[in-house]
Parts: structure tokens; sequence; C-alpha cells
């Protein structure tokens, strides 16, 4: 009996794999027709009907509506509002698309009499805790202080709104194990893309160099500033350097469980470890360290095999290397310490300390940390520190939301990791990647960076969903 509630099992897994293949081919065939429509009917014709096809097929196959959004998230979420559509990043306007097609999808099958639902998990409470306070609260204090929000507040809202949609779709779409290894796959092999652009731009690479400056330089930024760094088609190099990192994560935690080839391990692993040098980051190479040690915490015998890879991780930080040598000459002129480092300071003094003073950050100030720069050789300046972010945008309330939500969180990753499903994988994964978020919020905004705020709460939504069934 239970052999054959195992074949079924496999059985079902099989033709759940072979559709995703089918509607991913689908969906692949539809971008080239679409591409060809370009050139008959015009670039707004071919987009919207691949906006219908697109909708179309995740109505179908929902789960596809992951697999496009994490797949494309790396090249869409570094191009700025305003630069291809009104308002939002092209990322944005993606998901809201693939939420439209899952939902249509989802009414007509609860039409048919299927079930259609969410289950409660006991890590919601907390999430939903830090969301309201992330989003509801700061609104709601400043209407009570007689401030009115403007766009500008009501914009910053979006990434903590998007990346609670992100998590729902997946909790409701992405239902079997089977469907999780072709996941982690739409993570690593991007991940390895945008770590090959960081390397190619760092050494200044031409045709990247101009393809970047194109469209994924920051509206206002100095052209030159592309080749300093490894920012991408992130258009941040800290982003940049997180989602490597998170993805390389990942990657060591599926190499442990057998799940991936030899040729894949060596061919997105070194790749990823030069992309993290070239992101050009000090706070990137620190989480990288913590990252690490967690990893090789939680799996001891990965320290023999590290000892292995050595000579191969040695030509990694070569590729790598013109970028940190870069960063690090920074220490040698006469400031002693690199300029970024005395304008954040001087930001943080003059500018966001005094705006916290008188107690304002037992509540909050705003939902928008971004302030208008009172010099003419800068139009805003923003606040880089996780802690104080939190202080700034939901005050002592919201700071307690994210140390509950980070309690349970690291207990349900930490529980999950020694399981041998490729589910582990992701837990153990999000337990490490946790514990950078917590440790370089110090100096950082971690938690919601485009491209990696998306891939922490992926891993969150799959260790909370259908697949810790067990």
């Amino acid at each position: 009996m239970s052999g054959t509630a195992t074949a079924t099992r496999l059985s079902s897994h099989s033709e759940r794999r072979h559709a995703d293949l089918r509607a991913s081919a689908w969906f692949a065939g539809g971008s080239l027709l679409a591409g060809v429509a370009a050139v008959g009917l015009g670039t707004f014709a071919a987009a919207a009907v691949v906006a219908v096809a697109l909708m179309v097929l995740t109505a179908m196959r929902p789960v596809v509506a992951v697999y496009v959004y994490l797949a494309t998230l790396p090249f869409l979420a570094g191009i700025d509002r305003d630069r291809l559509l009104p308002f939002v990043r092209p990322n944005e306007a993606l998901l809201v698309l693939l939420l439209a097609g899952v939902l249509a999808g989802a009414y007509l099958r609860y039409l048919r009499g299927d079930e259609v639902g969410l289950r409660v998990h006991r890590l919601d409470v907390p999430l939903g805790v830090f969301v309201l306070l992330s989003t509801l609260w700061p609104i709601t204090w400043m209407l009570m202080r007689g401030d009115v929000p403007g766009s500008a507040e009501l914009t910053a809202l979006l990434p903590i709104c998007k990346l609670t949609a992100l998590l729902i779709l997946i909790r409701a779409t992405v239902r079997s194990d089977a469907q999780l290894l072709p996941l982690g796959r739409v993570i690593m092999w991007p991940a390895a893309a945008i770590a090959v652009v960081a390397v190619l731009q760092t050494l200044s690479f031409p045709p990247v160099v101009a393809l970047l400056n194109t469209y994924w330089r920051p509206i206002g930024s100095d052209p030159s500033g592309v080749v300093d760094r490894g920012s991408t088609t992130l258009a941040s190099s800290i982003a940049t350097g997180d989602y490597i990192v998170i993805a390389l994560a990942l990657l060591v935690a599926m190499i442990v469980r057998d799940l991936v080839g030899r040729r894949e391990q060596m061919a997105v692993g070194l790749t990823l470890t030069a992309g993290t040098l070239a992101a050009g980051q000090f706070s990137t190479w620190a989480s990288a360290a913590v990252v690490t040690a967690a990893m090789l915490y939680v799996y001891p015998r990965l320290r023999r095999r590290a000892l292995r890879l050595l000579p191969a991780l040695g030509v990694a930080v070569l590729v790598g290397l013109p970028a940190f040598v870069a960063r690090l000459a920074e220490f040698g002129d006469s400031f002693g310490v690199p300029r970024s480092w005395l304008g954040r300071w001087d930001n943080l003094v003059n500018f966001y300390l005094p705006a916290l003073g008188e107690f304002r950050w037992i509540l909050g100030v705003s939902p928008n940390s971004v302030l208008q720069a009172p010099e003419t050789w800068r139009e805003v300046i923003y606040l880089e520190y996780g802690y104080l972010q939190l202080l700034w945008v939901g005050g002592v309330p919201l700071l307690a939301a994210f140390a509950w939500l980070s309690i349970e969180l690291l207990r349900q990753a930490r529980r999950m990791a020694s399981l041998p499903e490729v589910v582990g994988a992701y837990a153990s994964a999000l337990w490490a990647a946790w514990w950078m978020v917590l440790l370089l919020s110090v100096i950082d905004i971690h938690l919601v960076l485009r491209g990696a705020g998306e891939l922490l709460f992926t891993f969150i939504a799959i260790t909370t969903g259908k697949s810790d069934d067990r």
C-alpha cells in the first residue's frame, strides 16, 4: 500500500514538473512571438499581446507566475520608476500583472468548486504585525499629528507591500517539493548572470557599461560612476552583493543535499564567488563572512569540502579582485577611510539624528526616510542604517515587531534546516541570510533591498507554506 502511494505521489510530482516545463516553454514561445509582433504591430501592441498571454498562462498554471517574476527580477528591479513606466518599476508592474492572472484563475477554480485558500501559519502573526507597523501605522501616526501623507510617503510603502504580495503569491502557488528545485535554479542562474555583469562592469567592459548607463543608471547620477562598483542591473552594489550572497547560500544548501550536479556546482558557485568580490561593497564582504559562518555552523561537514575547493575558489577571487583592490585603495587617500563613510556619518549627525531627537524616535517620523538635500550638488539624502530606518518609519513598536519576527523566524528556519528534502535547503539559506540581516543592519539596510528582500520573503513563504506539512 505504501509503495503504491509513493509511486502515485512521484507520478504526480513528475506530471507537475512536466506541466511547469511546458508552461515555461509556452511563455518562451509567446515572448518570441511578441518579438515578431513588435516588428509588425509596434512595441505597445506587442506588450499588450504578451500581457494577455501571460495572464492566461498564470491563470492556468499559477506557479509559473513565481518562476517568471523571480527569473526577471534581477534584470527589471533596478530600472527606475518613470524610466519605462510611469510611477512604478517594471518588476512592480509585472508583479501586478502576474497577481491579476493568478487571482483570475483562482476565481474560476472557485466557481468550479475547487478548494481555494491559504493555510494560517504560526509565523503569520508576527509577520502580519510587522507588515501593519511598517505600512498602516506610519500613515496613521502622520494623520494623528496633523500631517497629510504625500506621494513620497505613499510610494515609500510600496516595497513592503510588494514583498507581502509576493509572499502570498508563493504561499498560494508553490504546492510541492517538486516545484522547489526548478525554483532554486530560477534564483541561482539569474544571480550568476548578474555576477558576470558585476565582473565585466568593474573591468570596464564597454558594451556592458554602455548598456547599464542606458537603462540601469539611477536618474541624475554620474555616468562615470558605473564602473566603480558592481551595481549591475539591480542599480545598486549593495543590493547586488546581497542577492548574490543569498543565492550562494541556497546553492551551498542544495549541494549538501546532492540536489545539483558537479558541473552546475562549479559553474554557478565560482561565478557567484567572483561576483561577491566584484560588488565592491564592504558590507557585502561582511555579509558573505556572516553567511559562510552560519552555513558552516549548520553543516560542519562543509569544512572539509571547502578545503578541497580552495584552488578553484582562488581563480574566482582573481576574477573579482579588481573591485576589491580598488575599494581597499580608498583607505590610502588623504581622508584615511573611504569618503562614502564620511558622507554617511555626516548625513547621520547633521540630518537624521536631529530629526529623531526629542523622543520622535519612540513612535516614528515618516514612512519616507529620503530627505531633500539643502546643497546644490545633490538632490536627496538617504538613511543608510537598518535599525535607525525601523525607528524612523515606525519607532519602537516597529523595532519590537522586527525583533519578535526575527526570533520566531530563526526558530522555524533552524528547525526545518535539518530536513533532508529541498525545503530544508531553503530553510537553512533563510536562517543564514536572516543572521546577515540582523548583524549587518547596524550599518546598512538589508531587509527591503531590491532583489534581496524578494529572496528573503520567498524563502519565508516556502518555509511556512505547503512544503512544511511534514
